[in-house]
């Protein structure tokens, strides 16, 4: 008998690899100090997991990043500025993803897992398939080689649109969606995943929403540590998740539950 769950489709920064999603804020932190008109942290991840235009975008959109923008050019930003920056994010994205390129800890022994089951196993970036390059070499190096890899500008509109997930169902032939599972770490690829019809698991820890190298998330007090992972918890589950867990290696429990759901046992 097959197993229920056809299919699970992960993100990648913060989900498998680059544990606290460094990369992309590092590299946009870099092009905006460059332009003049710096960008804190909070401000770099608060659009995370959209793809990278629609990123910078909603960064620019921002109420204060847009003063500090005027204060520092004498005009707003206008459309040739965001292509600008883009521009430069691209080469600044790429280095950076190479240099944050470790799996996190559990990501390939549940690949391996879910693929004893015969769960196809895809995936899907807001990382242009250049960004990608170096980081699918690495992670196949490390053990981890999902089937189906959909990047940035392959649809005609990235997340919160479900069109990612779909495209990599449809590649995996894999069906019907209330049959498969979206990973994420960000609340903009749980909502991408909702609306694609898939179950959702969101991961609190490892990801974007604490923002913290493994390192720095062990040294902190179990009490600030608590906060940050409830804080991130709180922001999933408002985007619909069905499930939360701290990081991917927790996965295959959560697997087996849905399976359960699916089946009604």
């Amino acid at each position: 008998m097959s197993f229920p769950v056809k299919a699970v489709v992960f993100d990648w920064a913060g989900t498998m690899v680059d544990f606290g999603c460094m990369a992309p804020v590092e590299a946009l932190i870099e092009v905006f100090a460059a332009e003049g008109a710096p960008i804190s942290d909070a401000e770099a991840r608060r659009d995370m997991g959209k793809a990278k235009h629609d990123h910078l975008s909603a960064i620019m959109a921002n109420l204060a990043v847009a003063a500090r923008w005027q204060a520092s050019k004498g005009a707003a930003a206008t459309a040739d500025d965001i292509e600008r920056i883009y521009r430069n994010l691209v080469p600044a994205m790429t280095a950076a993803a190479a240099r944050a390129s470790v799996l996190i800890p559990g990501a390939a022994e549940t690949a391996a897992a879910l693929a004893a089951l015969g769960v196809k196993i895809g995936s899907g970036t807001g990382y242009t398939r250049e960004m990608m390059a170096s980081i699918l070499a690495r992670a196949a190096e490390q053990g981890y080689a999902p089937e189906v890899v959909v990047c940035a500008g392959e649809t005609p509109s990235g997340r919160p649109a479900p069109l990612m997930t779909w495209k990599a169902l449809i590649a995996l032939d894999a069906w019907p969606a209330p049959a498969c599972i979206k990973v994420d770490d960000a609340a903009v690829g749980i909502e991408e995943g909702r609306l694609a019809g898939c179950w959702t698991v969101g991961l609190s820890a490892s990801g974007n929403g604490v923002g913290l190298t493994r390192e720095s998330l062990a040294a902190l007090s179990p009490e600030e540590r608590n906060a940050k992972v409830a804080a991130a918890e709180a922001e999933l589950r408002q985007a619909g998740a069905d499930f939360v867990i701290e990081d991917v290696s927790q996965l295959m429990p959560v697997v087996q539950e849905i399976a359960r759901r699916i089946t009604g046992s």
